[in-house]
């Protein structure tokens, strides 16, 4: 049964029997003497999507979820279906669009180093890589002579996704875009 204070980023436990993976963790110690370290995490339940931030101590256990990581590539959208192929046993996994609220801004044909999280026979989740690449499909034109800590404008994606990037970012470029925060790290 893993603690509070053996949880990390990605980690995945039972919370209230249903598997929560962890999204923050935040770590309080206090300077009194005697007390112990305060544990901030938010959960993402990975049925419904909703987050939970519980307040623990070092010592809370959780119960374990029996799951298992597999390597997918992210396939086509039919719909509102997306399809994944797992690189293990080339089997496709489809995921309903209600499933993928925040992932499917960052999907691309053919990307691969997505996590499926599987338990039973039936897929969890997803887990993005931490940046992907994308192509701005359309900006507004760049400024001459714009420096790299200038304003930003706004950036239309391959995915659609709508991202804020520097002045003297052009159409047709590459930029790397962070999962976790959905901002642009700069071009790639």
């Amino acid at each position: 049964m893993p603690k509070a204070h053996e949880l990390k980023r990605g980690s995945i436990v039972a919370v209230d029997g249903v598997p929560h993976s962890v999204e923050e963790l935040q770590i309080s110690s206090p300077t009194a003497r005697g007390a112990s370290s305060i544990y901030r995490v938010r959960f993402r339940n990975l049925a419904t999507k909703q987050k939970r931030d519980m307040s623990l101590r070092g010592d809370d256990a959780f119960a374990d979820i029996d799951f298992e990581r597999r390597e997918l590539q992210y396939s086509y959208a039919d719909g509102d279906r997306f399809v994944f192929t797992d690189l293990e046993d080339y089997s496709e996994i489809v995921l309903p669009a209600e499933d993928l609220s925040e992932e499917r801004q960052f999907l691309i044909e053919g990307m691969e180093g997505i996590q499926g999280l599987m338990s039973e026979g039936r897929t969890l989740g997803i887990e993005m890589p931490t940046t992907v690449e994308l192509d701005i499909v359309e900006c507004d034109p760049s400024v001459r002579g714009a420096s790299a800590t200038a304003r930003t404008k706004p950036a239309t994606l391959s995915t659609g996704y709508v991202v804020q990037v520097p002045e003297y970012m052009a159409s047709g470029e590459r930029i790397k875009v962070d999962t976790r925060t959905g901002k642009s790290l700069g071009r790639a």
